[in-house]
């Protein structure tokens, strides 16, 4: 005997209300006779295929518009269904027919919110399941009553495909069979309260549609082809304190722009070539893009994302993305990524509100809310969401081989109170301002990405007086790698801003960064947040007119690359763009058809090959014993001298840095050694756009003490320069 339908079940599935689908629909045993159900809206007639000539006609459920049910005359190993109406006829596999993709062992660690790489289990994933291909969907939202995906596939209706909830892990799966690479699709969410959502884009998708388009793109990341197996075994070598690395800053979207094309953005694959090719002949070691996860609106930067396994549509495929990095690698060049794990936009198809609650927000606008931006802040305690993030940092470091991660806005992690007033804000359970969470989590970050993934990178930007930020977490440290040196690019920049005759009051500003320098594993910034928002362009920062801002531009970037850290450089700073940065608009090329621009681009370019191939420069670059003062007081006159050091067998270079528009043609200093001491660089080369004024390729050493050194010699210190010796 067939037992029937329960009314109130059919009728649920048909409404979309049923959190249990696959009780209902698929293949069941009911009173000893296998039964099929299919809910098939829109169709006149269902049928079940079982063999090459048998088809069992499914009989309308009585009260459940579009549902079909039926028994068997025996257990079918497979079938199919068949269906029509007046206007036409299709087959297909019925995804209820399929048992669960997820193994015990990955729902194990999922409901325990400790899988390392949640990617390999949630998302879209090309597939075959027991010898169908498809796609096999998987996402959390525990507090859902139902989730379905939905696309163009099942005409975005959410009744079509309820997925299987799997017990306590609170993650939904299904597998539907025909579904491939290029398919769009979300996520229809049923809240508890029975509350249907605006449909979702997957956290864990792969690909996105091009914005202002919102949908998730099934993307097949199965068995990608590498050929960088010797650069990632060497990068760990360019990656450490001890190497030279010096970054180039870029905006994918308007480094440069194809005019002929409607002035469109280079694409992955042209970047591979006219990016990458560039930055190598700049002698970059590291090119950093900024945030490339799928974010809905251009003007963010890339700062605001959504999809953050997504490697933005904007500009190519997954797989082309891959192939710049290869291409990347394969010059002998880094790939850095902005990493944005402080933050996520409010847009209706992201991360708020996901399942109907503050899933991975806050519930607590004092916590969960970032009043600068109008974003949501991470819920860091919580386990899932804190795994969230840990495996999207591992999977960009381990699907697309990028060499490191540069964590963004970490201070506003870092503290409960960032930006916000008494009364704003809910102190720790020490009652402090510390955010315990977010501290544990960069440290887990750090500890788990460098000791899975060989050779990375990370580096923090992080604007306060944090202690440890760079130090190992064993150490009580945060655990990056490298962390932005604020305070040298705020005071810096502001002493360069000051008129030539003012600066010997403000000569501190210049000297102070050496009093903590080697506190961390510093880089020197000069990023994209220094040509927006009203600062003006480098170029513009410089007092003066004409020429002598172009001298002001050389000395500063002179004095940048001798100072102690790595370096950091944002795209159009290296050949002085005229006006701010512009996301919408190219860097403006056409000024290298002029002599002290590409004079400008020049000194960087041989700042770049000087600063890798002295080991002075950068083997101590963290460290004390790479740095001395020969003279850092002389206010009056404008002028700092100093030695940087490598090892015990590698030469020791003076540099020597006028910041006036005086020249001191009878300068002496004090040299740490006799002999002939070589002028390795002159920031007043006519190359470079100066005038010119040298040392006739070298000075030689007195036996007269002076700057603390036994030995010393006079040298001409031509105006607003930076000259730089080093012992034959």
């Amino acid at each position: 005997m067939t037992i029937a339908l329960d009314p109130d079940s059919a009728k649920s599935i048909a409404e979309g209300r049923h959190g249990d689908p696959f009780s209902i629909l698929g293949l069941h045993d009911r009173g000893g006779t296998s039964t099929v159900t299919a809910f098939v809206p829109g169709a006149d007639v269902v049928e079940v295929l079982t063999g090459k000539a048998t088809a069992t006609a499914l009989a309308p459920v009585e009260g459940a518009d579009g549902l079909f049910s039926g028994p068997l005359k025996r257990k079918p190993a497979s079938y199919r269904l068949r269906a029509r109406n007046a206007d036409a006829e299709w087959e297909f596999d019925d995804p209820y027919r399929f048992g669960p993709v997820i193994g015990e062992q990955d729902e194990y660690f999922l409901g325990e919110g400790t899988h390392q790489r949640i990617w390999q289990v949630l998302g879209a994933h090309v597939m075959t399941h027991e010898k169908v291909a498809g796609t096999h969907f998987a996402v959390w939202a525990p507090n859902a009553q139902r989730v379905s995906v939905i696309g163009n596939f099942n005409v975005w209706d959410g009744r079509r495909n309820p997925m299987r909830r799997r017990g306590a892990t609170g993650v939904w799966e299904l597998f539907i069979p025909g579904l491939g690479d290029g398919d769009v699709y979300k996520y229809e969410i049923m809240a508890a309260d029975g509350t249907v959502l605006p449909a979702k884009a997957d956290p864990v998708g792969f690909g996105s549609e091009h914005p202002p388009a919102t949908g998730s793109v099934v993307r097949d990341i199965r068995g990608a082809k590498w050929a960088d197996k010797a650069w990632m075994k060497k990068r760990a070598k360019l990656q450490n304190v001890d190497a030279p690395i010096s970054i180039y800053e870029v905006h994918p979207g308007s480094w440069k722009r194809v005019a002929e094309d409607g002035g469109r953005s280079l694409s992955y694959i042209e970047m591979a070539t006219d990016l990458v090719d560039y930055a190598a002949d700049m002698g970059f070691t590291h090119i950093e893009l900024m945030p490339i996860s799928e974010h809905p609106f251009d003007g963010s930067w890339g700062y605001q994302p959504v999809g953050m396994f997504a490697p933005t549509i904007r500009y190519g495929t997954p797989d082309e993305f891959r192939q710049f990095v290869q291409a990347a690698h394969k010059k002998g060049l880094s790939i850095l990524l902005d990493w944005v794990p402080g933050h996520f936009p409010t847009d209706v198809h992201g991360l708020g509100q996901f399942d109907g609650t503050a899933l991975y927000e806050h519930a607590d606008p004092r916590e969960g809310f970032h009043q600068d931006w109008n974003t949501l802040i991470y819920n860091y305690g919580r386990t899932e969401v804190a795994n969230y993030l840990i495996s999207n940092a591992l999977y960009w470091l381990e699907e697309y081989h990028v060499d490191g991660l540069r964590v963004d806005a970490v201070a506003s992690m870092l503290y409960r109170d960032y930006s916000r007033k008494d009364g704003e804000w809910v102190p720790n359970k020490d009652g402090g301002r510390e955010n315990y969470e977010a501290i544990s989590l960069m440290q887990r970050a750090n500890t788990i990405t460098y000791g899975e993934v060989p050779g990375i990178m990370t580096a923090a930007e992080e604007s306060t007086a944090f202690p440890g930020v760079s130090r190992p977490v064993d150490a009580g440290g945060l655990g990056f790698g490298f962390k932005w040196n604020m305070g040298w690019m705020n005071d810096s920049l502001r002493y360069f801003e000051h008129d030539p005759i003012h600066r010997k009051h403000h000569h501190n500003e210049i000297t102070f960064s050496l009093h903590y320098a080697f506190s961390e594993n510093y880089i020197l910034p000069i990023s994209h947040d220094e040509v927006v928002h009203g600062k003006g362009s480098m170029i513009t920062k410089m007092p003066g007119q004409g020429d002598e801002k172009f001298a002001h531009l050389r000395s500063f970037y002179s004095y940048m690359w001798a100072h102690p850290g790595k370096k950091l450089l944002f795209m159009g700073c290296e050949f002085a763009q005229g006006g701010e940065w512009n996301h919408n608009s190219s860097l403006e090329w056409h000024l290298l058809d002029y002599p002290q621009h590409r004079g400008i681009q020049s000194l960087v370019r041989d700042l770049n090959k000087i600063y890798r191939e002295t080991p002075a420069f950068y083997v101590n670059d963290t460290r004390a014993e790479g740095f001395e003062w020969l003279e850092g007081g002389d206010a009056e006159n404008s002028v700092l001298a100093f030695v940087r050091k490598g090892g015990p067998k590698d030469k020791p270079v003076v540099v020597v840095c006028n910041f006036t528009p005086v020249e001191r043609s009878a300068f002496r200093v004090g040299l740490p050694g006799q002999g002939r001491w070589r002028e390795i660089f002159n920031s007043d080369s006519s190359v470079y756009g100066g005038g010119d004024k040298g040392n006739m390729g070298g000075i030689t050493a007195e036996e007269k003490d002076w700057m603390n050194q036994q030995y010393s010699a006079p040298l001409v210190l031509p105006p607003l320069s930076v000259v730089m010796f080093q012992a034959d």
